[in-house]
């Protein structure tokens, strides 16, 4: 090995070296922080399937899941990969991100170096990704390991496909072996998460340049091979159509999509194009980062006229430049095709934009500058100096900003309070914010934030579901029911909003259309326990025995130690003429609540009616030692005793063999 290689070998390992150690430095502070309230709950911290670690039967969930309104499984399986090591400690959910965003660090240096022999300006570009404010939300964000983790498969799929190309020329056995590993680490990243899509697209970008695959001849593209190089990518664009189409069909069927029957394709693409300047703009100048950014349906017309100028003007430009300049071409398109996905054409949710989908998008941008500004300071005889002051400076304002972004990810209630203060009409964040003042205890602050969110946003049903459901708590049911009811109509398959909503109508006295909620919301979740035991209790009274009795049934099934479903089951069973089945649960239910006046009156009742008199005694004794004022017990013990004589001297607290209890 000569002198020179060697130097430039050990030079790579100490950029590595510096680019990894300061990463984390950078980041540590989050392995501090806590889980926040947004999509955190819904990934980790109330996901039983997540909890219970890497199980078989968790991994065969995650293959099948479509919850969070996507198909991940990978993402899942990294989520119970660290359950399995931390617990719900947040901090080694927090360590897990780092590391990941570290890897992705390397990979692209290492990436960039291998294809165009750059060292300095594949570090720089390196260090950008690394540092740079944007991404904070994608490492902060314990449940935005998707992007980490896509990011890594993806880095990966870039190398093995660069492998493949140098290895082809050979026409040898490796070529195979990289090209197989491109696709295996491709379908890993779409398993991690689905905005890897554009990868197949990148392919045929870095086949123009660096790997010079795609040439430009008087002004006109030549492609060599085109047969080759769109079959090489066949499999990919497979691939990754397949997983559009079951992103689209996980997004719609889990109500994802709920705003885009609000928004006209004219506004969608307005938005799309000014986010696409708003991504630049905070690329060059991070200020004002938000974890939501209100969609807003009435956009500046001349921001919307500059954007629909500009950006075809740019592409131009730049497809001008594209034969003496090629990296500016693949660094714009990189830009502008890989934030496709997430650019607002199909909107999904509320936010116009988020800086999590520059992750991977960002790093056309990067390249463009880097290599831009290289060569048009090239002749220049300062340009060593003023490239590392102007570097300097960059990467240090990026690890300043990017200290002071980290800062508001501390929790729920700082990264949402941040958000309100630097957006404007933000009814997403003010609803978000309430929800973790809730959390926090404190209601009224909640209600405000609540109540602020719909007079934003009539529109929106996680608003007005927790609304209603604070006002119902507040004893408000009339209330409740209206903004539970516009929820409802928003989000028609929510089981958990249809429950809410009969709750508030059994308030309201409308027991009728509290039994039609409680039944649609069992019709969308069958296994939820507590509408079968509403709905138990409206037949009950209804007397509709007998379905009562099945609800009952499947909500002590489902919920086998909730005392209220065994007390209502034995009450509807003893109404029925069971009596032996009805003291099987009120027996189950004193074992969960051994002090309930009740279910004791009501299981000498049920060993009454089976002459399991001394037993009865007991039990009466037991509900008139709880509760003295209690004439039903009284009355009954009184008709027992006067006439069983015998039975008067029975020990109190020790109830005979054929009772049918055994007290705690």
């Amino acid at each position: 090995m000569s002198p020179a290689k060697l130097t430039t070998s050990r030079l790579s390992a100490l950029i590595c070296f510096s680019l990894a150690a300061v990463t984390l430095a950078l980041y540590w502070p989050i392995t501090r922080h806590d889980f926040i309230s947004l999509d955190d709950q819904q990934y980790i911290t109330k996901n039983v399937h997540v909890q219970a670690g890497l199980t078989w039967p968790g991994i065969v969930w995650a293959f099948q899941s479509t919850d969070a309104a996507n198909w991940h499984p990978l993402t899942w399986i990294s989520h119970m990969a660290d359950c399995q090591l931390y617990g719900l400690n947040p901090a080694g959910h927090h360590l897990t991100n780092i590391l990941f965003h570290v890897a992705n660090t390397l990979l692209l240096f290492l990436l960039l170096k291998n294809l165009t022999g750059a060292l300095w300006r594949s570090a720089f570009v390196a260090a950008l990704f690394a540092w740079h404010p944007l991404h904070v939300e994608s490492v902060a964000w314990a449940s935005e390991r998707k992007d980490v983790l896509s990011t890594f498969f993806w880095m990966l799929t870039l190398i093995a496909y660069t492998r493949f190309v140098e290895e082809s020329k050979v026409q040898n056995l490796k070529s195979k072996v990289f090209y197989v590993l491109a696709l295996l680490a491709f379908v890993c990243g779409l398993m991690s998460k689905p905005m890897v899509v554009t990868l197949p697209f990148i392919l045929l970008l870095i086949d123009f340049w660096p790997l010079g695959r795609i040439s430009i001849q008087n002004s006109k593209f030549k492609i060599q091979n085109l047969s080759k190089l769109l079959s090489e990518k066949i499999p990919f664009f497979a691939l990754a159509t397949a997983a559009s189409i079951v992103t689209y069909l996980a997004q719609g069927a889990n109500g994802a999509t709920w705003s885009l029957s609000a928004l006209s394709i004219h506004v969608r693409i307005s938005n799309a194009l000014l986010s696409y300047l708003r991504y630049i703009s905070k690329t060059f100048w991070p200020s004002n980062l938000a974890v939501i950014y209100p969609y807003q349906e009435h956009l500046p017309i001349v921001a919307m006229i500059g954007a629909a100028l500009l950006l075809p003007v740019w592409t131009g430009l730049i497809f001008a430049r594209a034969r003496q300049n090629p990296y500016l071409l693949t660094g714009w398109l990189w830009f502008l095709g890989t934030l496709v996905p997430v650019i607002g054409l199909v909107q999904v949710g509320a936010q116009s934009m988020a800086d999590r989908y520059m992750y991977i998008p960002s790093i056309g941008l990067f390249i463009l500058v880097v290599w831009g500004l290289d060569e048009f300071f090239a002749a220049w005889p300062q340009k060593q100096k003023f490239a590392a002051f102007i570097g300097t400076a960059a990467l240090g304002g990026c690890l300043i900003c990017t200290s002071l972004q980290l800062k508001y990810w501390q929790n729920s209630v700082t990264l949402l309070t941040h958000t309100v203060e630097v957006t404007t009409d933000n009814y997403t964040a003010c609803n978000f914010l309430g929800a973790a003042f809730e959390e926090a205890g404190f209601k009224e602050e909640a209600f405000a934030l609540y109540t602020e969110s719909v007079r934003i946003e009539s529109h929106f049903p996680h608003s007005q579901f927790n609304l209603g459901v604070a006002l119902l708590n507040k004893n408000h049911p009339d209330e409740a029911a209206q903004h539970l009811a516009i929820a409802a109509k928003l989000v028609p398959n929510d089981a958990v909003i249809r429950y809410r909503y009969g709750e508030a109508l059994i308030e309201s006295g409308k027991l009728n259309d509290a039994a039609i909620e409680f039944s649609e919301a069992l019709r969308l979740n069958p296994a939820f326990p507590e509408a079968h035991l509403d709905l138990g209790v409206i037949l009950a009274g209804q007397n509709q025995t007998t379905q009562a009795i099945f609800h009952f049934a499947e909500a002590v099934r489902l919920q086998p130690n909730n005392p209220d479903a065994r007390f209502n089951f034995g009450l509807a069973l003893l109404n029925n003429h069971q009596p032996a089945e009805a003291e099987i649960q009120f027996s189950e239910e004193l074992k969960l609540t051994p002090d309930e006046t009740k279910a004791h009156f009501r299981l000498a009742q049920a060993l009454q009616q089976q002459n399991k008199l001394p037993g009865a005694v007991v039990h009466y004794r037991e509900a008139l030692r709880l509760t003295p004022d209690f004439p039903e017990a009284k009355t009954a013990l009184d008709h027992i005793l006067s006439a069983n004589p015998g039975l008067k001297s029975a020990n109190d607290s020790t109830p005979p063999a054929d009772s049918g209890k055994l007290l705690p």
